[in-house]
């Protein structure tokens, strides 16, 4: 996918949609597409967190890992959505577990470079830290659902 045809696929994302056509521009600059098979790992909770992703077909599970058993899957995110928020915060260390569900294709941003320019420019910063905070609220949000759903006592109405 050329860097153009990404930039436009951005403006038409609500996440990205209302960006400078130059920050998004830029953004499609610093964007790689990826393939993943069934079941591969993107993140891993712990591991150090320098990438965000923005799925383009398929599906990404977001689990909360157990110290014992299986993970606790979180939510499902499909085309359009965005996986990623740890790369923004320090100690830039994954906060869940982002596994593909079946042949997934995203584009991993570079979250590196993506903090330098955001340090450097405040304005575009800003414009980001405001999205990537309210995704955080929504990820943090349905970890917390799902958590006291799996975890409510028996016979507990």
């Amino acid at each position: 996918m050329t860097e153009n045809k990404l930039a436009k696929r951005l403006e038409k994302l609500e996440f990205f949609g209302d960006l400078e056509a130059e920050h998004r521009e830029w953004l499609a600059e610093h964007a790689t597409e990826r393939q993943f098979e069934d079941g591969q790992l993107l993140a891993r909770h712990g591991d150090k967190a320098d990438r965000f992703f923005l799925v383009v077909e398929g599906e990404l599970v977001v689990e909360v890992p157990a110290l014992t058993g299986p993970s606790l899957e979180v939510t499902r995110l499909g085309e359009g959505k965005i996986f990623g928020w740890s790369w923004l915060i320090k100690p830039y260390r994954w906060h869940f577990n982002a596994r593909s569900a079946g042949a997934t294709r995203v584009l991993e941003f570079d979250g590196l470079a993506i903090l330098e320019r955001a340090e450097a420019e405040p304005a575009f910063g800003y414009a980001l830290l405001r999205r990537f905070s309210a995704l955080m609220g929504l990820r943090l949000e349905a970890a917390q659902r799902k958590m006291m759903d799996q975890w409510a006592p028996a016979g507990l109405p």
